[in-house]
C-alpha cells in the first residue's frame, strides 16, 4: 500500500510538473485574477484619459493632483489591512471586499458636483484598490509554484494590453460625446465578471490552504502585532494625507500639517517597510525600495502627460489618452521577456534595464514641451518607458515572491505595495505642489480646452525630477543580489 500510495503521489508531482498557468490545474483561477487586472487596468486607463476633462469641469484643476494621490493615500491602510487579512484568513474575502469599494468610489467620483467630493470617491477607489492587489499578490504566492510565478506576473502585464489600447479610445469618445460622468459610471457594470469567475476556484483554492499559524509558534502572527501594524498603517495615511494637505497652499501655516505629517508618515513608514528599506540593505529591503522607485518616477510622469498634451499642445482627451496607449502593450512584452526561464540569473540586470530605460522615456516626454518637437514623441517615448517597466515591475515582484516564507506573503506583499503607494503619493504629491506653485493651476481659467495655454515650466518640473529618480534606481537595483556568505576558514 505504501509502494502504490507513492507512485499514486508521484504521478501527482509529475503531472503538476507539466501544468502551466493555462493548464486544467491552473486555468480556472489564472482567467479569475486575470480579469480583475482587466478590470483595474481598464479603469486606470479609461480614468486616466477622462481626469483632465474632469478636473477642468469640477473647476478643479489646481487639485488634479489630488485625484491621484488621494487614491494612493487611502489604498496604503487598505494594503496593510489586506496583508494581515489575508495571512490570518485568506485572500478570498479581501478580493470580494475590495472590488465592491472600488466599485462604489466609481461611482461617487461619477456624481461628484464639485472636486472634493470626486477626489473622495477617489480615495474610495483606493481603499478597494488596496485589497484587492495584496489579496492577488497572496493568491499568487500561494496557489502557483515558484516556476510558474514569472509567466503569472507576465499575465497581469499582458492583461493591460486590450485596455490600454482600447481604453483611451472608448473613454475619449465617452467624454466627449456623452460627458466624462459615464466613463466612471459605467466602468462599476464590469465588477460582476471578475467575481463570477474569480469566486469558484478561490474558494477551492482557500479549502487546500494550511491552517492559520498558531501564534504561540509563530511569533509574526501575533494578533497584537497585526493590531499595531494597522495603527501605523492608519497613521501612515494619515500623514500623507496632511503633507499632500499642506503642498496644496503654501503659506506659513501650512507648515504645521506638514509638519505633523512627516511626524507620523516617517516612524509609521519605518515599522511598515522591512528594516533597511530606505538605506538599500541588500536583499529584500532593496527589493521592496526599488518598487517604490520604479512605480513612482513612472506614475508621477504620467499623471501628467495627458493633462500636458491638451493643454499645452491642443490635443484632444482622447488623442492625448491614446498617446500612452503603445506602453501597455510594451510593457506585456517586458514582462514576458522576464518570464523567460534562461533570464532568471539575470534579473537585477532586467531591473537596471528597465529604469534606464524609463528615465530615457520621461527626458523624451519632456523635450515635447519644445514646441518644434512632434508629439508622437510621446508615444514612442512611453513605448520605452512601458517596456522598462515591464522588465522592472515584474521582476521586482517575482523576486519578493522568491524571498517570502509562505506565511510571510501577505505581510511582506503588503510592503511591497505600501512603498509603492507611498512612493506615488509623495511623488505625485510633491509633483502636484510644484506644479501649481509654477502656475500650472491656472491653465484651467484660462485654457478651453482647444486652444494651448502654455506653462510649461510647470511640465518640466514635474518630469525631469522623476527621470533624474528613475536614473538613480539603475545604481539602487545593483543591491538586489544578496552576496553569498563567505565560507568558513579551514
Amino acid at each position: 500500500m505504501t509502494v502504490v500510495g507513492t507512485r499514486d503521489e508521484q504521478g501527482i508531482l509529475d503531472a503538476d510538473a507539466e501544468q502551466g498557468v493555462l493548464g486544467r490545474r491552473y486555468r480556472a483561477l489564472t482567467l479569475g485574477i486575470v480579469s480583475v487586472v482587466l478590470l483595474i487596468a481598464f479603469e486606470a486607463t479609461a480614468v486616466g484619459t477622462a481626469m483632465p476633462i474632469a478636473a477642468r469641469e469640477l473647476h478643479g484643476l489646481g487639485l488634479y493632483a489630488f485625484a491621484f494621490s488621494g487614491y494612493f493615500t487611502t489604498s496604503l491602510l487598505a494594503m496593510v489591512v489586506s496583508g494581515q487579512w489575508c495571512d490570518r484568513s485568506g485572500p478570498l474575502a479581501p478580493l470580494a471586499a475590495g472590488i465592491g469599494g472600488f466599485g462604489a468610489g466609481l461611482v461617487v467620483s461619477g456624481t461628484a458636483q464639485s472636486m472634493w467630493p470626486f477626489v473622495l470617491g477617489r480615495a474610495i477607489q483606493g481603499l478597494g484598490g488596496g485589497l484587492v492587489i495584496v489579496a492577488l499578490y497572496v493568491v499568487v504566492g500561494r496557489a502557483y509554484p515558484a516556476r510558474l510565478r514569472p509567466s503569472v506576473m507576465a499575465a497581469f502585464a499582458a492583461s493591460w494590453v486590450v485596455p490600454s489600447i482600447v481604453g483611451p479610445l472608448v473613454s475619449g469618445t465617452v467624454t466627449e460625446n456623452l460627458g466624462w460622468r459615464w466613463v466612471f459610471l459605467a466602468i462599476p457594470a464590469l465588477v460582476a465578471l471578475p467575481l463570477a469567475i474569480m469566486l469558484p476556484p478561490l474558494r477551492r483554492t482557500a479549502k487546500a490552504q494550511d491552517p492559520p499559524a498558531d501564534p504561540a509558534a509563530d511569533p509574526a502572527a501575533d494578533p497584537a502585532r497585526d493590531g499595531r501594524r494597522i495603527w501605523y498603517a492608519v497613521a501612515l495615511a494619515v500623514g500623507a494625507a496632511l503633507l499632500q494637505y499642506a503642498g496644496q497652499d503654501i503659506t506659513p501655516l501650512s507648515a504645521v500639517p506638514a509638519i505633523a505629517g512627516a511626524a507620523l508618515l516617517v516612524p509609521s513608514a519605518l515599522r511598515l517597510l522591512p528594516r533597511g528599506t530606505f538605506r538599500a540593505a541588500r536583499g529584500l529591503p532593496t527589493v521592496v525600495l526599488m518598487r517604490g522607485v520604479a512605480a513612482g518616477t513612472f506614475i508621477a510622469a504620467e499623471t501628467f502627460i495627458p493633462l500636458m498634451l491638451v493643454t499645452q499642445r491642443g490635443l484632444s482627451a482622447t488623442m492625448a489618452g491614446f498617446s500612452l496607449a503603445g506602453g501597455g502593450l510594451t510593457w506585456a512584452v517586458g514582462s514576458y521577456v522576464q518570464a523567460r526561464p534562461r533570464l532568471a540569473p539575470l534579473r537585477e540586470r532586467m531591473v537596471q534595464l528597465g529604469m534606464l530605460l524609463s528615465a530615457a522615456a520621461i527626458i523624451g516626454v519632456c523635450l515635447v514641451l519644445i514646441p518644434g518637437v512632434p508629439v508622437w514623441v510621446v508615444a514612442v517615448s512611453w513605448c520605452g518607458a512601458g517596456l522598462g517597466m515591464g522588465l522592472a515591475i515584474s521582476t521586482i515582484s517575482v523576486l519578493l515572491l522568491e524571498r517570502s516564507a509562505p506565511h510571510e506573503a501577505g505581510a511582506n506583499s503588503a510592503a511591497l505595495q505600501v512603498c509603492d503607494a507611498l512612493s506615488n503619493v509623495l511623488l505625485v504629491g510633491a509633483a502636484g505642489t510644484v506644479f501649481a506653485a509654477l502656475g500650472g493651476g491656472a491653465i484651467g481659467a484660462t485654457a478651453t480646452g482647444t486652444a494651448p495655454h502654455h506653462h510649461p515650466a510647470a511640465f518640466a518640473a514635474v518630469f525631469l525630477p522623476m527621470a533624474a529618480l528613475a536614473l538613480a534606481g539603475v545604481f539602487l537595483a545593483a543591491r538586489l543580489r544578496v552576496k553569498p556568505a563567505a565560507a568558513p576558514a579551514n
